[in-house]
């Protein structure tokens, strides 16, 4: 039976997250997978994914694997899919894996970006895929708080209350920031995150080039292992899962 790993992109924007929950308040990403590939097999099969993507949260590169008894070559499942799949949702590659592969669990790393639209005037076309800051910012600002963290930290601090994780280490291999215009790019790779952990890293940054938070205050703000002590959750709207490193 061959065992499948598929990159997909979707537009999150009207999708309750990836992951089929009884209680979301609208269709999921992962349901809509999971119907294309009963259409297209006759199977139920539920697809783990690398990342469980909020919603609002939109991917570039999310990587799901299942197992299936299908027929289908394995070079035309992206067509196959995307021929049964909404049109906010495309499936760009796919190929075979060991029996054993999971796309969570192997993940060596994942990067995430996020855009924030930093100009007086809203940009209408960028609505659904960045946060608009009217207030000019300061990235040098943002820069600088941005490197406390990288490395292995605690980041509770940095993790949405109510989260049923045990563990909050998390390590952070690469933060940056830039100004490309009236849009800047938060990107982040680590070997994990916690819940809303982004988010809340982008919120805090925010603070800072607002000059309402040094950005000495990071390192201080890790080590409170606080969420009260960190800033606001940015909104789900700007964050992309870009690509999964295995």
């Amino acid at each position: 039976m061959p065992h499948l790993k598929i990159t997909l992109a979707y537009d999150g924007t009207n999708y309750a997250g990836w992951q089929i929950q009884p209680a979301a308040h609208g269709p999921t990403v992962q349901g809509k997978v999971v119907a294309a590939i009963k259409r297209l097999t006759g199977e139920d099969i539920t697809p783990v994914a690398a990342g469980r993507t909020d919603a609002g949260v939109h991917a570039r590169g999310q990587v799901i694997s299942f197992s299936t008894g299908s027929r289908i070559p394995i070079e035309r499942w992206p067509l196959a899919l995307n021929s049964v799949l909404p049109a906010t949702i495309v499936a760009l590659a796919a190929e075979e894996t060991a029996p054993g592969f999971h796309a969570r669990y192997q993940a060596r790393w994942k990067w995430y970006r996020y855009t924030i639209y930093n100009h007086k005037v809203p940009d209408v076309f960028s609505r659904h895929y960045s946060w608009h800051v009217r207030q000019p910012l300061e990235v040098a600002a943002m820069i600088q708080g941005a490197a406390s963290l990288e490395g292995e930290h605690d980041f509770r601090s940095f993790c949405a209350a109510g989260s049923p994780v045990r563990h909050f280490v998390r390590r952070v291999e690469r933060v940056r920031v830039t100004r490309e215009g009236p849009r800047i790019y938060f990107d982040v790779v680590a070997n994990g995150f916690l819940y809303h952990m982004v988010r809340i890293m982008v919120g805090t940054l925010v603070e800072c080039g607002r000059g309402r938070l040094a950005p000495e205050a990071i390192p201080v703000i890790l080590a409170a292992h606080s969420r009260e002590q960190a800033g606001p959750t940015a909104p789900a709207q700007g964050l992309c899962l870009e690509r999964v490193g295995y």
